[in-house]
């Protein structure tokens, strides 16, 4: 089983953050943190890198249905989505596969909250049309 989900698409890449954010938002999500990854290299240990954020996605009723049912989930919240640039040109929009995640906590009263997450998480990606139109 992989760990993440991804799409990759053809879109500027402020187009692309926009269009996730936008994407997350109508699945429940609201975008907590926005660590802009390039940025932190660049200026941190003076590193050239692609183009490449991590968005801090959560849905505050699965979140609170989760950490009652697994106290210190929060090491594994929020769900990350990343958008970074590909050596090809093209933007990669990936992100964690929660069911994978909450596998490794051993509880399996988790399943059912993880697969709607995934399933919303995957709704998110399928809305970017790959030639960047949203559907």
């Amino acid at each position: 089983m992989s760990y993440y989900i991804a799409k990759t698409v053809n879109m500027p890449f402020s187009a692309a953050i926009d269009a996730v954010t936008a994407a997350l938002k109508e699945q429940g999500f609201g975008v907590l943190t926005d660590i802009d990854v390039q940025a932190t290299l660049k200026a941190k240990i003076g590193a050239e890198t692609g183009k490449y954020r991590i968005l801090g996605a959560c849905n505050p009723r699965f979140a609170h249905e989760a950490l009652k049912l697994e106290d210190k989930l929060g090491v594994l919240l929020p769900c990350n989505v990343i958008v970074r640039e590909t050596s090809g040109g093209g933007v990669e929009v990936a992100s964690i596969d929660p069911v994978a995640a909450m596998e490794r906590t051993g509880n399996p009263a988790l399943r059912s909250t993880a697969e709607e997450v995934r399933r919303r998480l995957a709704g998110a990606l399928e809305q970017l049309a790959p030639d960047g139109e949203r559907r």
